[in-house]
């Protein structure tokens, strides 16, 4: 009986210790408001790009790619190095003030959407699209579709390490012949 519990008490130590490297090794994103981000990139010595995962609660892509790529560890320590993260609802309700305009919610259909995030996806409203903004809050690249953690790395490095502006994308994926 005594070997019986010794056993399950080191069975128990090796899964907390397991636990416990999990929980440190993995990165949390921390998610800001737009609003944040623009103060942020008005106020910090040291701007940052923005990023912006513009997603819908019913969007099963979105909450896969929240799960499987935004909490990779490697997406998620280069993100937060790189970049001010925004999560923004296509069919948020609160209005948005943008360089002098406000941007509101429009109902349309079953939905609607929100003319912020529909301007961003230059008008194609497709859900999940990330968009890449610089440090001046232009736009870099809206991006549409779901995106596994190794291609969206490639991609969020493209513009985080700024080799846009060196190479186009296809050079820079090495698909130019």
């Amino acid at each position: 009986m005594n070997l019986h519990k010794f056993f399950n008490a080191k069975f128990m130590l090796v899964i907390a210790i397991a636990l416990f490297s999990f929980s440190v090794t993995a990165q949390e994103v921390e998610w800001i408001s737009w609003e944040t981000a623009v103060k942020k990139s008005q106020t910090d010595k040291k701007p940052k790009k923005i990023f912006i995962d513009v997603y819908t609660d019913w969007c099963g892509w979105c909450k896969k790619m929240d799960k499987d790529t935004f909490q990779n560890p490697k997406v998620a320590s280069y993100m937060a190095k790189n970049f001010y993260m925004v999560k923004m609802d296509g069919e948020g309700k609160e209005p948005i003030e943008f360089k002098g305009k406000t941007y509101k919610f429009v109902p349309q259909g079953r939905n609607g959407y929100h003319e912020f995030a529909a301007a961003l996806m230059q008008g194609k409203l497709s859900y999940p699209t990330t968009i890449f903004l610089d440090e001046q809050l232009n736009m870099l690249s809206p991006v549409p579709g779901y995106q596994k953690p190794e291609p969206f790395l490639n991609i969020a490095q493209y513009f985080g390490d700024n080799i846009y502006k060196e190479k186009d994308w296809k050079t820079y994926t090495g698909q130019s012949k």
